[in-house]
């Protein structure tokens, strides 16, 4: 039985049901039950805040609002667990502990070793749902992923969204396949041997459904966000707004087995509080893992280039487990497609990529002409895998001109470069679904609100955000159903041609992380990197230490061949990988199997070699 939620409808052992919301101004609540019985129960209010009343005879299944203030509205629960009639309808009991787990041999993985798949459940398979995503494991485990990171599943309205409209954050959403649905997907997850992170959401509530401000100052204008007003996590009465965040972390990981969180935004979670909501978090999750006797993993996106995040609470952190560096991202996608719009104006070169993989952040304090101001603090006395990197995401995707994937911007050989680079730099990789075959399905924005001004809304500020953004091109129309539906993956591509070569050089990137360590945590003093030298020659050559001995990183971005000079091994180089090779349906090149002396290397156009030392 779930006993550690203050918050939502408990289903008791002795067939009792405890409603339980917070709203600690209001002067009344009653309870509505409307299915499959009616009734109506006054809830008695604590101290603190929370209106609460325990209910004979509930099963799983029933249905119910709150009547707040004698107001002929009624409300759906904020900490519902089911709202299976959508944002606007009735919540519903649900019964946490009904679910038979096959998991029990599962104790996670070590967290050197996650590489991440991003997936959002309803474009992933044709039936968009978390049972139809089941058969796809067995695949993405043979590949060598390691973990799946799920975008939000917090009921949001309607039933394309990419779930960061959620305003229920404790509700599973509905079209997706609900509570139990998600439970299945997690527990086939542990059994492939994947581990689960869920992408959860803290810094704003979506604009429609959302009803949590009829309850209580779950928000404040002190503080706006781009999405609205922020939670409120140190404002008035902002203490039941912490628990109730915190308390959800928690349900994810306990109720659903979930083994860790990527945290939504946080430079957009505001908290001067003396004690910041991340570190009581994650203070939280820690009490948690010890409890459940395996480790749990809170990751954070942030553009603050801020070590605190991460950094020991002895240093004045967080103490979260890692964050996403998207400097890492930015340096190789200009590299690669020579874009330099918005942000990507502060980056575009070879020595901009290098610093990446050498010191975590291009930007450690410097100036940035993008921001106009200095950016950063300095990160290269903490171990790599505390940074999640990326070639692809959802964000960098679906906000980008035209949607497009790198396979729509980039020659083929240009894909198996950028993937060598990611897949072999020091960090923890996240690949982003259908990355791995060249999918060419752009990842639209999508939602399905029900509101025709706020659709309308949505449209406009999109048009301003690409223009502001790009200056050019205009996003697909949001609402249609024809732009979600243009952004379902195409499983059948990965069994030919080119997207079939990818998917093999993709699994032998892999196989080659696992075979020579270099998941090995490390630390800028451990790699040694040159970069061309002048402008023109876009060549990037480092070594770099692991477990097991050294490595020597050979990529060319030029769309022409050039050559590198190549100082006598301590120890002989042995190839270990050449993306330019026939078998990677490349043009072929003349690099030695083995190097024993100094040499003049040509390298082919577009390409990433990879020696060990034998």
């Amino acid at each position: 039985m779930t006993v550690d939620l203050k918050v939502g409808a408990i289903l008791q052992s002795n067939g009792q049901c405890r409603f339980t919301v917070w709203g600690p101004e209001l002067d009344s609540v009653e309870l509505e039950l409307v299915s499959p019985k009616k009734d109506t129960v006054l809830m008695q209010k604590s101290e603190d805040g929370y209106w609460s009343t325990t209910v004979e005879n509930v099963a799983a299944g029933a249905q119910y609002f709150y009547r707040i203030n004698q107001s002929e509205d009624l409300r759906p629960d904020p900490a519902s667990f089911y709202q299976p009639e959508g944002v606007h309808g009735p919540s519903a009991v649900v019964d946490l502990s009904r679910y038979q787990w096959n998991d029990d041999g599962w104790k996670n993985i070590p967290w050197s070793d996650y590489v991440i798949y991003e997936v959002h459940i309803g474009t992933f398979t044709s039936e968009g749902t978390f049972e139809s995503a089941i058969a796809q494991l067995a695949d993405l485990k043979a590949m060598g992923i390691t973990a799946i990171e799920i975008l939000p599943v917090s009921q949001f309205p309607g039933e394309r969204n990419w779930g960061y409209d959620g305003v229920f954050p404790y509700a599973t959403q509905n079209s997706y396949g609900g509570p139990d649905g998600l439970k299945r997907l997690v527990d086939a997850c542990h059994q492939e041997g994947l581990a689960v992170i869920l992408d959860v959401v803290y810094n704003h509530f979506g604009p429609e459904g959302n009803y949590t401000g009829c309850f209580g100052p779950y928000t404040t204008d002190k503080y706006s966000t781009p999405w609205g007003n922020a939670i409120n996590f140190d404002d008035t009465w902002s203490d039941g707004v912490r628990q109730y965040c915190i308390e959800n972390a928690l349900y994810w990981l306990r109720e659903f087995h979930v083994d860790g969180l990527r945290l939504d935004a946080i430079h957009a979670i505001y908290d001067f509080s003396a004690k910041h909501v991340l570190a009581e978090l994650a203070e939280e999750v820690a009490a948690l893992s010890e409890q459940l006797g395996k480790p749990l993993y809170v990751t954070a996106e942030s553009d603050l280039n801020d070590t605190r995040i991460i950094r020991p609470v002895e240093q004045g952190g967080f103490a979260l487990q890692a964050q996403w560096c998207d400097d890492f991202h930015h340096a190789l996608h200009t590299l690669i497609t020579g874009e330099r719009y918005g942000y990507y104006h502060d980056f575009g070169t070879c020595e901009d990529l290098a610093t990446a993989i050498r010191d975590r952040f291009v930007y450690s304090g410097k100036f940035s002409p993008f921001r106009r101001r200095r950016h950063g603090n300095d990160a290269t006395d903490l171990p790599s895998h505390q940074f999640i990197v990326c070639a692809q995401n959802h964000d960098q995707i679906g906000n980008a001109k035209g949607c497009d994937r790198l396979s729509k911007l980039v020659p083929f050989d240009a894909l198996k470069l950028t993937a060598a680079v990611l897949i072999s730099s020091p960090y923890i990789p996240l690949l982003f679904m259908g990355e791995e075959y060249g999918e060419v399905a752009p990842f639209n924005y999508f939602i399905d609100h029900s509101d025709p001004d706020l659709i309308e809304a949505v449209f406009e500020g999109r048009k301003r955000e690409f223009k502001e953004a790009h200056g050019f091109g205009e996003p697909a129309p949001a609402h249609e159903v024809a732009t979600f539906e243009a952004s379902k993956l195409n499983w059948n591509l990965r069994r030919s041609g080119q997207h079939k070569t990818l998917l093999r050089f993709y699994q032998r990137l892999l196989e080659l992380r696992r075979q020579l360590k270099l998941n090995t945590p490390s630390y800028a003093k451990d790699i040694n990197i040159n970069t061309g030298h002048d402008c023109d020659q876009q060549v990037i050559v480092y070594q770099r230490a692991t477990a097991d001995g050294l490595l020597l990183f050979l990529m060319n971005f030029m769309q022409a061949t050039t050559t590198v000079n190549v100082e006598l091994p301590q120890k002989p180089w042995q190839l270990q990988l050449d993306s330019a090779a026939p078998e990677w349906d490349g043009p072929g090149s003349s690099l030695p199997e083995k190097i024993t002396a100094a040499q003049t290397l040509e390298l082919p156009s577009l390409s990433f070699t990879l020696y060990s030392a034998a």
